[in-house]
């Protein structure tokens, strides 16, 4: 038997301010799933208070206790959180929910052009719009010119598919216009071919100084101060419990997409989660309890597999990004960097946050650029961000540092 569409997934919104809504998704289960769900969540902006999760291997049954905003889409969330989960059928004749049987086609990539006044926030309130809509950014580039007009040119994908019609283009259009107002001068999308997609994809190249300035950070001293209080992060792996499973226990702190970050990195290890359960304690402790085994059906023996495994939950739960502000000559430049899961997928909303605690420090953005690079095995999305050096003089450089990564981590 077959499960009803609208039974896919089921939210359950707060009664009384204070109380978190809940969503519980109940579906065939496929490796990685939590990871795309958590990733949905984040990208909705929702906390995970408390979340539980268990499957046979074969149909999985998930719920999500969050804290929302009082802006949130419930309608667009449960769509996209219903897109996420893999088909399911039924001999019936009921209309049961089914996804596409082909595998998805890469998505189309369109440049927007956007020509305009500058003034202090104007990048962010552009981020917001394009996110609002749904509009995925790939690429950005922002220069601004002496005479105090910028370019913006953002390679986007659409989540709606809909950025080929003339109504799609009307309404990104109307939505940035509302917000820019006069300073608005010019405005065009077009789809671009593979040929210039290309220069979106990742690059092998990237300068020397910029790799050790993001990925040296752990053992610098001017590590922000604010990300010390994470250090105290416990991962251990416990095999006598279970017959079938290996207990995973993790203890640390709490952060904006903390278990997003879990979830990708078990879903780039091929990790299957049989049960689970998370929740926050007094305090932003969270403790978070996983039977997980391996694509094999069989419990992790092996110690060094077993301490790859600790080791690399452990650094993508005390940086899950890598955030850095260094000067260059006369310009300061502002290094965001988040890695990339093997499916693609990047971390949602990161240049969202980096332009708003830029926008709240009163800071004024002189050029902005985003690009996939990879850096030893792994590939990296890295977001590069020169500072207007007359805003930024009075500043401390550790204080735009640990701005940034307040937000990012959801500490601000």
């Amino acid at each position: 038997m077959g499960i009803l569409h609208d039974d896919v997934v089921i939210i359950r919104q707060a009664e009384r301010e204070g109380e978190p809504s809940v969503i519980t998704v109940n579906c065939p289960d496929k490796t990685g799933l939590g990871c795309d769900l958590c990733r949905i969540l984040l990208f909705f902006g929702l906390n995970i208070v408390r979340g539980d999760v268990s499957t046979d291997g074969k149909w999985c049954y998930i719920v999500f206790w969050v804290v929302c905003k009082a802006t949130t889409r419930w309608e667009l969330l449960k769509k996209r959180l219903v897109g996420a989960c893999p088909s399911c059928s039924s001999a019936s004749g009921i209309s049961y929910y089914r996804s596409e049987l082909q595998s998805p086609r890469p998505p189309d990539v369109f440049l927007l052009k956007l020509c305009c006044y500058d003034r202090k926030g104007l990048l962010h309130d552009v981020t917001e719009v394009l996110c609002s809509l749904e509009l995925n950014i790939k690429k950005v580039k922002v220069s601004t010119t002496p005479n105090g007009t910028v370019m913006d040119l953002f390679f986007i994908t659409d989540t709606r598919e809909l950025l080929h019609t003339k109504n799609r283009q009307e309404e990104t259009y109307k939505a940035l216009e509302d917000v820019m107002q006069d300073a608005m001068i010019s405005f065009n999308v077009e789809k671009v071919g593979p040929e210039i997609t290309a220069c979106s994809q990742a690059s092998p190249v990237l300068p020397p100084a910029i790799t050790e300035d993001i990925f040296n950070i752990e053992t610098s001293n001017e590590l922000p101060s604010v990300s010390l209080s994470s250090n105290n992060i416990c991962v251990t792996m416990d095999n006598s419990l279970s017959p079938a499973h290996t207990l995973v226990q993790i203890i640390c702190q709490d952060h904006k997409g903390l278990l997003y970050d879990i979830m990708r990195t078990l879903k780039d290890y091929n990790i299957q989660i049989s049960y689970g359960r998370y929740y926050i304690k007094q305090g932003q402790k969270c403790e978070i309890d996983l039977f997980i085994m391996q694509a094999d059906g069989k419990k992790i023996v092996d110690p060094s597999k077993q301490s790859a495994l600790s080791s690399r939950l452990k650094m993508e739960l005390l940086q899950p990004l890598r955030v850095a502000v260094v000067s260059r000559g006369p310009d300061t430049e502002l290094l965001v960097a988040n890695p990339v899961e093997l499916s693609s997928k990047g971390r949602p909303l990161v240049f969202y946050d980096i332009t708003l605690s830029l926008k709240m420090l009163n800071t004024c953005i002189f050029s902005a650029e985003i690009g996939r690079h990879m850096i030893g095995d792994r590939e990296w999305e890295v977001y590069r961000v020169l500072l207007d050096e007359g805003a930024t003089s009075s500043i401390p450089r550790l204080k735009v540092e640990e701005e940034v990564w307040k937000r990012l981590m959801g500490w601000e």
